[in-house]
């Protein structure tokens, strides 16, 4: 089971679409939390964390909505 969602989350195709979803929502949440620190340059070690993870979450969030789209798909065409 878990090989197949690997397998499937690391298609190009679906890479792709988590990377621009990740790229279009991360940048927008980052823009909402930080632009300020980052205007001041104030932006701290922690703060950086918190920014790649910004970009993390929406990927993994769309990783799993594909994963889960195309076995349900899968499941319905057997």
């Amino acid at each position: 089971m878990i090989k197949d969602w690997i397998a499937i989350a690391t298609l190009p195709h679906v890479r792709r679409r988590c990377i621009k979803t990740a790229l279009i929502v991360g940048t927008l949440l980052m823009l909402i939390n930080y632009l300020d620190r980052l205007l001041a340059g104030q932006v701290s070690g922690l703060d950086w964390l918190k920014i790649i993870l910004t970009y993390f979450v929406p990927y993994i969030v769309c990783a799993s909505a594909s994963v889960s789209a195309i076995m349900e798909n899968r499941r319905a065409t057997k």
